[in-house]
């Protein structure tokens, strides 16, 4: 017996450094289900002060899911998955690397450090925005997480 899902507000946390990428990204969440909220983080270093509610993040919601660019400035995306993932208060967060990396070394290092999916950004922006709507499908409507605290503060 099917059952039909319906579209849930989805907070996602964007951590990208490349504008172009972060506008496709944050438009084809928005055409799948206009009620993800999408934040921003520029570089790793912000990704972790966001996530702990540091500074001008204080008492931010905590995201739903995270999508984590690998080849970041100040803090590469293996290094602020590491930290999350041995953090108790955020290991829980679903993490999709999203990374233009197709190197194997790239993916095994991302899946030791418990990412929970790997996907690799098609050339064709098609392809990608397409890419970024089912993952808003699948992360968004389909998959159940727990529940997580209201609020990051420390």
């Amino acid at each position: 017996m099917l059952t039909e899902v319906e579209p849930r507000l989805t907070k996602f946390l964007l951590v990208e450094d490349d504008d172009d990428h972060a506008t496709i990204v944050t438009r084809s969440l928005r055409k799948e289900n206009a009620s993800n909220l999408i934040d921003r983080a520029n570089d790793g270093v912000e990704a972790i002060q966001y996530l702990r509610g540091e500074g001008r993040f204080q008492g931010v919601l905590l995201p739903d899911i995270i999508l984590l660019d690998l080849k970041l400035p100040k803090k590469d995306g293996h290094e602020v998955l590491a930290e999350i993932k041995n953090d108790p208060r955020l290991c829980v967060i679903p993490i999709i690397v999203l990374s233009t990396s197709d190197a194997e070394a790239d993916r095994l290092q991302a899946y030791r450090l418990h990412a929970n999916s790997y996907l690799v950004k098609p050339l064709n922006a098609d392809y990608f925005k397409k890419m970024i709507q089912d993952v808003s499908l699948y992360w968004g409507s389909w998959n159940r997480a727990p529940q997580l605290a209201a609020t990051n503060t420390k």
